[in-house]
């Protein structure tokens, strides 16, 4: 080397020389790095990080191992608390935290602390997060009830904001329910922007009734990966509406739990101190809301905008996916609420038993369970839990009856066999009986309890023996409001008798319907309302079934419509099964590939207005979905939707919505106002579809879909793998055909939907004397349009009862009726459109009823006057 040149060398730099360190680097930071200031150019806006750990119970694996997931996540946290000062867990689902005390008593103490010292938050409220849309109105309320009472005894606090995270649509009377349960604002996911037409990232959900909850729709997604969180900041600042400014961010692995992870934590931290997103802080949902309101004030909060409507679509499959899980909620739903009522109404305190069974019944609507979309061990949990739910309410129920029964007069007769039926319902119910008898070879008729003749004729037993005594009647019963009454069996068939009914193989006519099949297809060729003149099928076209291949995953994803072309089933036998003088039946029997199905036209004497059909479907096909549809002869037609507590109009399109038990379908006919509702007692996917060359405007009923168990789009099936397909088998439901004259209101479709959901119950009795007279009844709400829900014993206090009614009209009503002769007095009250009421009414002092919130902690303000009935 030459020209004088030496060479550079580096020089060793000492410990004690090391540059402070600036923009921190992705490894673990060291823990001195101070978190300010902040660089000037960090965006100037606030990122509350909500660190959860979204933890399904049930879904791709047993509620077995959610249950032990619950205690391993929920210790993830507390020691995330131990190592990091400023960190704050966000927690829902109790169920989840009643798991870790039951098996876990040093972790549950530990989260009391951390609730205690306001770092592990108390959100949603709820028992599970449910499917939003299919469970019955109560049992949304029963999952604050049990929810927000449980955060209350072991916590001493309760959630102030809804969250149900991940569950596929919201139902729009989900506001009034929440604000009745003490939360005013709600975090919800889907449906996401790609899905709806939802105003921004924050907005006012307005009920039906006008209650109002502040709701956030979660951006990108609830939980994240393990990593740091810069990915997932990045999705989600894609999707918000900047103009909020201060925004909520979901992080935490999730789905089958596992919550925030050092990494998580570390990169907030670090993201923070560069500046890269704004000011992120650990926060809290209600932290964020009341940060929001302070930020906002009055006028900005009031500037928001308004969304009335449901919060749809998302996974439209799962209206319909696993019928199993469908009947078997509706099942057991009216059987705790019947045991609820009998239980009041005998003084039974079995608080304890109704919460278990209530508990099973919550439990099953978790999102991933009543939506068909888990595993199919799941459902072999599912059938198990909801029999026990129903198990219980039926010793309720029977224990209730027994002591009623036991105190009614029942003078001997010999020879005769005295009959007691109840009414679950607070309102009167003319129903038809199916009764099982046996001692009797010449067939019995049914008398009342002062020994006139009740409409009744035989129908065939469910025995099937030598035993020529046993067999089987059917009657006519009338029935007091939540009540009972005697009838007698006598031996003898009944005498005959002018009806008015008439039938052949393929009509039935009474009073106010006539019936007409056509012998090819099966189906109505004419149903004519003789009190309007309308026939509301006759000219209608299009097929009743419609079976299409369905190449959808477990959960329809991206669909938006099951209207597809399809077959029709082959009718292969039309046959008169009963000719009066009480009913006529007529069967109808159909088969496609392996598959059959029959349906059994019934119409009863007189002026009973609705045809009854029952159906048993036995389905041996895959990856493939029948609609049942119901062409309709209307002009301008209007569609209506039975949701949770309410109703909804929603457009004819074609379609896939969810429901609760009825559709209807109104127009006109030849100017003529005319309408018809299908009510049903085991479905909730429904459509409207429009009038199309050579089809009516028809409702559709998704009456069965089989796609594999637990298959999620983009997964593709195995051509050479081995899967089972969902629905296969026999299952039985029933759906009511009602006509009426235009107006859906006075066709008292909610009221039809309970009777058929929840029967009557007629029991076999003794003789003896009593005090009680053949027929009693309880609690009466008039039949008008405000509509009692719920009837049960108050949680704290069981000498004091609790009655809830709903308007169900969504018309406001004036000086609405409840006469509680239970209670002995009589309450009168306004009612707003679609508006919940609950009356909490002291049985020692009635006439101090007050009004109570839906979890019955607190009361409500609210007019209405009590006297003595």
């Amino acid at each position: 080397m030459g020209g004088g040149m030496t060479p550079r060398r580096a020089t060793p730099m000492a410990a004690d020389m090391a540059a402070p360190m600036a923009n921190a680097p992705s490894g673990a930071q060291p823990p001195e790095l101070p978190r300010a200031p902040r660089p000037v150019a960090t965006p100037g806006r606030t990122l509350h990080m909500i660190g959860n750990a979204h933890l399904d119970p049930v879904w791709l694996w047993p509620w077995q191992e959610g249950y032990q997931e619950a205690r391993a996540t929920f210790w993830s946290a507390i020691h995330r608390m131990d190592e990091y000062p400023d960190f704050v867990f966000t927690c829902d689902q109790v169920v989840l935290l009643s798991w870790v005390e039951e098996s876990d008593p040093e972790l549950f103490a530990r989260i009391r602390e951390k609730v205690a010292e306001g770092r592990w938050v108390m959100a949603g409220g709820w028992w599970v997060e449910p499917d939003c849309n299919m469970p019955a109105g109560e049992s949304f309320v029963r999952q604050g009830l049990y929810g927000q009472r449980y955060l209350k005894e072991k916590f001493g606090v309760t959630a102030s904001v809804g969250m149900n995270v991940d569950p596929f649509g919201h139902n729009a009377m989900l506001p009034a329910i929440l604000r009745g349960q003490g939360m005013d604002s709600y975090c919800f996911l889907r449906p996401g922007p790609h899905e709806s037409e939802l105003p921004g990232t924050m907005f006012w959900w307005e009920g039906p009734d006008g209650s109002r909850v502040l709701a956030y729709r979660i951006p990108f997604e609830y939980c994240s990966p393990p990593g740091e969180v810069a990915g997932q900041t990045e999705k989600a600042l894609g999707q918000l509406d900047r103009s909020l400014g201060d925004l909520m961010i979901f992080y935490g692995v999730g789905n089958h739990g596992g919550g925030p992870t050092k990494a998580n934590i570390e990169s907030i931290h670090r993201y923070d101190r560069m500046g890269t997103f704004g000011e992120l802080t650990m926060s809290s949902p209600r932290r964020y809301f009341d940060e929001m309101a302070k930020r906002l004030g009055e006028q900005g909060l009031a500037d928001l905008p308004v969304w009335r409507d449901d919060l749809q679509h998302h996974a439209a499959g799962c209206y319909s996916s696993h019928s199993g899980i469908k009947a078997w909620q509706r099942r057991a739903q009216a059987a705790v609420l019947s045991a609820e009522r009998w239980a009041a109404v005998a003084g039974h305190d079995v608080r304890a038993d109704l919460e278990r069974a209530w508990k099973q019944v919550l439990f099953n609507q978790f999102h991933d369970v009543l939506p068909g979309s888990a595993i199919e061990p799941a459902y072999d949990d599912a059938r198990d839990q909801l029999g026990e739910a129903v198990a219980i309410s039926k010793r309720i129920i029977t224990r209730a009856h027994n002591v009623i029964a036991r105190d009614v007069r029942v003078p001997e007769e010999t020879g005769s066999q005295p009959v007691i039926v109840f009414n679950p319902h607070p309102w009167p119910v003319t129903t038809r009986v199916e009764m099982q008898y046996g001692l009797a070879p010449a067939g019995v008729h049914v008398v009342d309890a002062g020994g006139g003749d009740v409409p009744s004729q035989p129908t065939q037993s469910v025995a099937t023996t030598d035993d020529k005594g046993r067999g089987a009647t059917v009657f006519q019963a009338e029935l007091p409001p939540l009540g009972y009454r005697l009838y007698r069996l006598r031996p003898g068939r009944p005498a005959p008798r002018e009806s008015g009914l008439s039938a052949s193989a393929h009509h039935i006519e009474n009073d106010v319907l006539r019936l007409e099949l056509d012998p090819a297809t099966g189906w109505l060729k004419s149903l004519l309302d003789k009190r309007t003149g309308v026939d509301l099928v006759a000219g209608a076209t299009g097929e009743h079934t419609q079976i299409c291949e369905d190449p959808t995953d477990t959960w329809g994803h991206r669909v938006v419509s099951y209207d597809w072309p399809g077959q029709a089933m082959t009718t292969t036998a039309v046959v008169l099964r009963e000719n009066g003088p009480l009913r006529a039946r007529i069967r109808v029997e159909r088969e496609w590939g392996r598959s059959t199905m029959a349906e059994e036209f019934i119409l009863g004497a007189g002026d009973d207005d609705a045809v009854e059909v029952r159906v048993t479907l036995d389905w041996r096909e895959r990856a493939h979905l029948m609609k049942l549809r119901f062409p309709v002869a209307v002009e301008s037609p209007a569609a209506t939707y039975e949701i949770p507590f309410g109703h909804l109009e929603r457009p004819i399109d074609g379609a896939e919505e969810p429901a609760q038990s009825w559709v209807d379908l109104s127009g006109t006919e030849g100017g003529r106002p005319a309408g018809l509702a299908v009510v049903n007692n085991a479905k909730h996917g429904y459509d409207v579809a429009p009038r199309a060359p050579g089809r009516s405007p028809s409702i559709g009923i998704t009456a069965v879909r089989s796609p594999v168990y637990a298959w999620h789009d983009p997964r593709l099936l195995d051509p050479d793998g081995y899967y089972s397909y969902q629905d296969q088998g026999v299952q039985r439901f029933t759906y009511l055909l009602v006509p009426h004259a235009g107006d859906w209101r006075a066709a008292g479709l909610a009221r039809r939907a309970a009777v058929l959901g929840s029967p009557v119950r007629a029991m076999l009795e003794s003789f003896h004397d009593g005090t009680l007279p053949p027929a009693g009844g309880y609690l009466d709400d008039g039949g008008g349009q405000v509509m009692v829900t719920a009837v049960k014993l108050h949680e704290d206090a069981p000498r004091d009862l609790v009655v809830r009614a709903v308007e169900s009209t969504g018309r406001a009503a004036t000086a609405a009726t409840l006469d509680i002769p239970l209670a002995g007095v009589r309450l009168t009250a306004d009612f707003g459109p679609s508006q919940i009421r609950t009356f909490r009414i002291p049985l020692d002092d009635p006439l101090s009823a007050l009004e109570t919130d839906l979890v019955e902690l607190g009361t409500r303000k609210g007019a209405f006057s009590v006297e003595a009935w």
